[in-house]
């Protein structure tokens, strides 16, 4: 199954110690169609710990919103694009929804890798 850029997904996301993970969500930061012929996914971690928000490489998701409707989130999130993983195709769960606001997302990237 392919996924496209701003697709909120559940997925089998890594501590930072790389030997155990976590299930959460995680939205698809890699661009739409990258054909690199790796059955693999950049994400970024989102987190309902609110005292993460307030960084230019995070995204605040209010679910009372339209907008955060769309995520399919249960709670009030934080998208962050600069704590991403690699994953495999198959350590997805399932898609739960996006995040429309390309441009906001892809500003949040660029601040994260300084593009």
């Amino acid at each position: 199954m392919s996924y496209k850029q701003g697709e909120i997904v559940l997925v089998w996301f890594p501590d930072s110690n790389l030997i155990t993970a976590k299930k959460r969500p995680a939205v698809v930061l890699q661009k739409d169609n990258l054909q690199s012929e790796l059955d693999q996914l950049i994400v970024g971690m989102i987190t309902s710990n609110l005292s993460r928000k307030g960084h230019q490489s995070r995204i605040y998701i209010d679910i009372n919103t339209d907008r955060g409707k769309e995520t399919g989130l249960l709670d009030n999130s934080v998208i962050m694009t600069d704590n991403i993983a690699t994953i495999r195709s198959r350590e997805i769960y399932k898609k739960i929804g996006k995040y429309s606001n390309i441009p906001e997302l892809k500003d949040a990237i660029k601040n994260t890798f300084g593009l």
